[in-house]
């Protein structure tokens, strides 16, 4: 009796962990449900880049962002997407840049070659990744954009 009741626990954990692994992951290639991630948070188009790989223009709270697609074989099945923000003109001192980056984590600011504030975000998607963490990832984006653009002082 004791055996059969291991035998059938065991069998219901395999089944629920089998359930878990049997949800469809997204990879770089599914540009459409990314951009639909993106369209979650705001107004987002699916454009492309002058080297003909995949990229999202979005806006989130009135501010402009992209994400490119980045490592794309043929323009298609890309490895990982890079959230970018860039702030033209705005031009902040490099000790506020520090603080972002010694206070903040998962991105990373910076002044760019004219002096702009920037901002980016990685995600990798070698592997895939579910909807839900898509979504998440999309919602620390905008938390990010908004976060660091009261920190740079953007109106």
């Amino acid at each position: 009796m004791k055996l059969s009741s291991i035998f059938a626990g065991g069998a219901i954990a395999l089944l629920l962990t089998s359930s878990a692994f049997a949800q469809t992951l997204l990879t770089g290639a599914d540009t459409s449900e990314i951009l639909n991630a993106a369209r979650g948070y705001g107004a987002a188009t699916l454009t492309t880049q002058s080297n003909g790989d995949p990229q999202i223009t979005g806006k989130i709270g009135g501010i402009a962002y992209q994400v490119y697609f980045r490592n794309c074989t043929n323009n298609a099945d890309c490895e990982d997407l890079n959230f970018y923000l860039g702030f033209l003109d705005l031009k902040p001192t490099l000790e506020v840049i520090n603080d972002w980056n010694y206070n903040k984590r998962f991105s990373r600011a910076y002044i760019d070659q004219d002096n702009d504030a920037c901002i980016e975000m990685d995600l990798d998607m070698v592997k895939g990744v579910t909807a839900e963490y898509l979504d998440s990832q999309f919602g620390l984006w905008a938390m990010v954009v908004g976060q660091f653009a009261e920190h740079v002082g953007y109106n």
